[in-house]
């Protein structure tokens, strides 16, 4: 999916909170050893993968992600995409881990080895800063991802049902649908009540002239509320496709921009 993420999220690698930030947006620090959740979010939960103490050995790279030979640092070599995945998994703890307040956070969520301090820390990312997208996977090109975009695109991007399903119950899956079918029902019941008023009204002129009054009230409030009920509708179907299609804008507008910079980078 790594190719498809410019769809779903910012084309932006440092487009990741700190993890005081992370609590300030009221999200849950919840821990994963699966790396294809780390920095997925969803509602006020954030997935993290937790920072292994052999990624931080020198020993460690040396010996296991280092490859001798006349294919070393080439597409041949056969490292080459477990050194990017390291690399970018490492540098999304640059951003992550900013100031010392988050270093405090991530030792309590067991995200880094108890036993390190600020400063060694420090040390350690700081030579992560020049580390260009090209050295990296893919998928930290960019930052966080929305779990809820994820789930949506992936019949059509990876042939699944869901990206992860984190519901499950069939009673959390079918509460999620209870707010936006119990507003569709109120709309309709609004329409069908307002038009069953109008048809009513209409059957007033025949009782008489005393009702003429109470006809004009009737057909105003009934015309009024399929108006409204209308207007409604189109509100929020017109802010759901301008949200849509912002997003969209922006999207390709970085994406575009990001393109232009590569061949400028490449000219030069």
């Amino acid at each position: 999916m790594a190719p498809h993420l410019w769809i779903m999220t910012t084309y932006n690698s440092g487009n990741i909170n700190p993890l005081h930030r992370q609590r300030v947006k009221d999200r849950e620090i919840i821990i994963t050893e699966d790396p294809r959740l780390h920095l997925v979010w969803i509602r006020n939960r954030v997935f993290v993968k937790p920072l292994p103490r052999y990624l931080c050995s020198h020993a460690f790279w040396d010996a296991f992600l280092e490859t001798p030979g006349v294919n070393k640092g080439s597409d041949k070599d056969p490292m080459v995409d477990v050194r990017k995945a390291a690399t970018g998994f490492l540098r999304t703890y640059l951003h992550l881990v900013k100031y010392e307040s988050d270093f405090r956070i991530a030792q309590e969520q067991h995200l880094i080895p108890t036993d390190t301090t600020w400063e060694k820390f420090c040390q350690f990312i700081s030579s992560l800063q020049n580390v260009d997208d090209t050295a990296v996977s893919q998928r930290y090109h960019y930052g966080e991802l929305r779990l809820t975009r994820l789930n949506f695109y992936a019949p059509f991007l990876i042939r699944r049902f869901h990206y992860e399903q984190v519901h499950g119950q069939y009673g959390d899956f079918f509460g999620r649908l209870f707010a936006p079918m119990l507003f569709v029902f109120a709309l309709v019941s609004t329409l069908l009540s307002s038009m069953q008023v109008l048809l009513g009204v209409e059957q007033l002129i025949d009782d008489g002239a005393q009702w003429m009054q109470s006809w004009h009230v009737y057909r105003w409030i009934s015309l009024v509320s399929l108006v409204g009920a209308g207007l409604v509708s189109l509100s929020f179907a017109a802010l759901w496709s301008y949200m849509v299609l912002d997003e969209w804008i922006f999207t390709l507008r970085r994406k575009i921009e990001r393109q232009r910079n590569t061949r400028m980078s490449s000219k030069c």
